[in-house]
């Protein structure tokens, strides 16, 4: 019986796992993580400011495992491609004749000097895990004015729109306790701008000089020093609360097997998402190298596309070149509202309606309430829809209908 294996339940490997298993008769599927808990990352964000519960954002990751798959808890310690085997950390190997990499990245906090040192989860936080939400969580509710900046140590990120949602959902949430007369609020970013795109990032910045929040671009960290951030360039940004974004990687057993990038991340053809190395290996989500957002909307469109080319693969037929890099992200501005940016590897964000033309009822590169909502809203169809499998009424491929040039 062949065996296809899946590295990662997250949420590339366990939506390929869903709709492979209704796919591949015959298949021996085995979906292998470390860990049995599943947390929905963008719930992540609002855990500091208290709209999410940690516990609300948590669930067991063999809810979400269909019938006639196996779910290994053992890990994964490296891949072995000549042999066709993944070893796992009990020393176990399994044999795949299909390998897909679903990995995911991992923040690596201890790569800026200092950053670790006295202050880490004191004064200095991430909230791209769920122990750094929480702790932040802890320090927003004992803050009463100061020095708040948010930082990116380095590019490419999670969700690369999250600091920036962070950075407005602080300036809103500092206003309703009357502390943000009493708060200077900072964005540090190793970008020149906002964000990655042009027009995106004019929109955003424009949005944080109007909430009076001072940008700091350009800057490349170098060192953490006694409450400040120490840039290649001397620049010295003081903080009293700092919120980080470190720097990301990718997961180790790609690095350890030497199958990854100098960061490890894995080489993957930009669009049939097959290993640029390896044939029989096709890799989704956080753990490639591709030019596009790492966020799960990508990691649901390359799903669309994987799926079809593990099949054809299996079949000996030629791969199709469909994922065009499609991104799709809300972004929380405060005060319940919300913009909503659709792209792809050659189309920047753009204005218009979303997703029916001259309808909506989301605005692109605008703020509205009901924005906000569709992004609270996701969280149900993560759960319920996304993670199973099924079928989200949104394309694969990104189009042009309802947006204005």
């Amino acid at each position: 019986m062949p065996n296809l294996v899946i590295l990662g339940a997250g949420t590339g490997g366990t939506l390929m796992a869903n709709k492979l298993a209704r796919r591949l008769e015959g298949w021996t599927i085995t979906l292998v993580d470390r860990d049995a808990v599943h947390v929905y990352q963008p719930g992540l964000l609002f855990v500091p400011f208290g709209t999410y519960r940690p516990e609300e954002i948590v669930q067991a990751r063999q809810r979400f495992v269909p019938a006639g798959v196996t779910l290994d808890l053992t890990g994964a310690l490296a891949i072995e491609p000549d042999k066709k085997q993944v070893v796992l950390q009990d020393q176990r190997r399994l044999d795949y004749d299909i390998l897909i990499v679903a990995t995911g990245c991992r923040i690596v906090p201890e790569e800026t000097p200092g950053l670790t040192a006295s202050g880490w989860q004191q004064r200095a936080f991430d909230f791209y895990t769920l122990e750094g939400a929480s702790g932040l969580a802890n320090a927003m509710d004992g803050f009463t004015g100061g020095r708040l900046v948010v930082h990116i140590a380095e590019m490419p990120i999670k969700c690369p729109v999250a600091p920036l949602e962070f950075t407005l959902l602080a300036d809103a949430w500092l206003r309703e306790r009357g502390l943000r007369e009493k708060t200077e609020l900072v964005y540090a970013t190793p970008l020149d701008g906002a964000f990655t795109k042009p027009r995106a990032s004019e929109a955003l910045g424009a949005l944080l000089d109007k909430k009076g929040i001072l940008v700091e671009a350009d800057f490349a960290v170098a060192e953490v020093d006694d409450g400040a951030l120490v840039g290649h360039d001397a620049r010295r940004i003081d903080y009293d609360l700092l919120v980080t974004v470190p720097v990301h990687m990718g997961s180790s057993v790609i690095a350890e097997s030497g199958m990854g990038d100098g960061m490890g991340f894995l080489p993957t053809d930009r669009h049939t998402l097959q290993s640029r190395d390896f044939p029989d290996i096709f890799a989704l989500g956080d753990s490639t190298d591709l030019p596009t957002s790492k966020a799960g909307s990508v990691a649901h469109f390359q799903g669309e596309v994987l799926v079809e080319n593990v099949v054809r693969h299996i079949a000996g037929k030629a791969l199709l070149p469909e994922f065009d890099g499609h991104a799709n992200c809300f972004v929380e501005t405060g005060d319940g509202k919300a913009i909503l940016i659709d792209f792809n590897y050659e189309v920047e964000p753009l204005p218009g309606r979303f997703p029916l033309p001259g309808i909506g009822p989301f605005t692109l590169l605008g703020e509205s309430h009901i924005n906000h909502w569709g992004k609270l809203a996701f969280k149900w169809m993560y759960w319920e829809l996304l993670l199973k499998g099924k079928e989200l009424p949104i394309s694969h491929r990104m189009s042009m209908a309802g947006k204005w040039r």
